[in-house]
């Protein structure tokens, strides 16, 4: 993941010469060009903290250098490499904010978005950091459709996308078991409508297959096992779904006026 990162972030330099000290007095003027080297020399040693504080330097010291707009994107990268997100979204949106025209804003956009994407929680807990992933990830494949930043982000929209459905899945089941049926109804709903090309879609259906039974809401139980059926005749959950209702003396059985016919289209 972080070899796409690292390939621009090492180009980025190129031009500059001379060597640096690891030593830096405070608050002494000193040339673009050595500022710049210590602070990649910094990161490359893994100073990471240290590396971002210099790439800072650099930009308060020559704020008018043409090398002050790729310190504040290095200092972002420092914050990253060091899993300091928080700093790493900051420094970005500055750098997204005065310099929307410049040649490297698509890796700053895609840095934004890792530095969400890698703070993805457990599909058990809050899905902030994923529902963030996922409007950034987004808005580099919407900004940048032909670049190899959109092409990796669209593979990890795929994996966010799934995130969400799997922490809607995991709050249905338990109102499920707990006999909540409509409250599990709204969350399966919801992995059927937003989330369709997810692999949680037929358990899903499955699900809202058991909690309408439950309720006694047959109609729609076989409505929703129709749609199944179509769609994923060969899928384990079909032959749950199946069971569920040959055993009751019931088949799975289309119907128009269903809302899951309108989301998923009329069966045949």
């Amino acid at each position: 993941m972080r070899g796409l990162v690292l390939t621009l972030a090492v180009a980025l330099p190129v031009g500059l010469a001379g060597c640096a000290s690891d030593e830096q007095p405070e608050y002494v003027e000193r040339p673009v060009g050595e500022l710049y080297n210590q602070a990649m020399d910094q990161l490359l040693d893994e100073q990471y903290d240290t590396a971002a504080e210099t790439f800072d330097e650099v930009e308060r010291q020559h704020p008018y250098s043409t090398w002050a707009s790729k310190a504040q994107l290095m200092a972002a990268y420092a914050h990253y490499l060091n899993d300091n997100y928080t700093e790493a979204v900051n420094a970005l949106d500055r750098f997204i904010e005065l310099h929307p025209g410049n040649r490297d804003i698509a890796y700053a956009y895609y840095l934004k978005a890792l530095s969400y994407y890698e703070q993805i929680a457990d599909v058990r807990r809050d899905q902030k950091m994923t529902r963030q992933a996922r409007n950034v990830l987004q808005e580099v494949v919407d900004r940048f459709p032909g670049t190899k930043y959109a092409r990796d982000a669209r593979l990890k929209l795929d994996l966010t996308e799934d995130h969400l459905a799997g922490a809607e899945m995991v709050v249905g089941r338990y109102y499920l078991e707990k006999g909540h049926y409509l409250a599990a109804i709204k969350r399966f709903r919801r992995v059927v409508e937003d989330y369709q090309t997810t692999t949680h879609v037929p358990e899903a259906l499955h699900r809202l297959v058991e909690a309408y039974m439950a309720l006694g809401v047959v109609d729609e139980a076989k409505a929703t096992a129709a749609v199944l059926g179509h769609n994923y005749p060969s899928s384990d959950w079909y032959a749950d779904s199946y069971q569920l209702l040959t055993g009751r003396d019931m088949n799975p059985e289309r119907d128009e006026d269903s809302w899951i016919s309108r989301v998923w289209g009329t069966v045949s």
